[in-house]
């Protein structure tokens, strides 16, 4: 017999926030939460008070994401990949118009 699990709070919208899991009413992600958590090191109470959330939004948040941490460790892992390649492939206007400014030719 399989169960469901339920995670009050969590939803996913297709066209809201790419589809990812995020707290109803609000986009803000899952993974934003876990993110601010487990890497920013963050608590619950820190999260709740900054973003106007409840501490049941913020828990029910890390819940979902332990039980799916693979996937969404994944999905940071390429929204990384992507942010650093556009980085990469984008120069930077104020670097440009230092370089400008100082007479001398941008690096690539």
């Amino acid at each position: 017999m399989s169960v469901q699990t339920i995670y009050q709070h969590i939803v996913c919208t297709p066209g809201i926030s790419g589809g990812k899991p995020r707290i109803e009413g609000h986009r803000i992600t899952v993974q934003n939460i876990a993110i601010w958590h487990e890497r920013m090191g963050y608590s619950v109470d820190e999260i709740a008070t900054q973003y106007k959330l409840t501490l049941s939004e913020v828990f029910s948040a890390l819940a979902y994401y332990h039980d799916y941490k693979e996937q969404i460790d994944e999905r940071i892992r390429e929204d990384e990949s992507s942010a650093e390649r556009l980085r990469q492939e984008t120069p930077s206007l104020l670097a440009q118009r230092l370089y400008e400014q100082s007479g001398q030719i941008l690096p690539r």
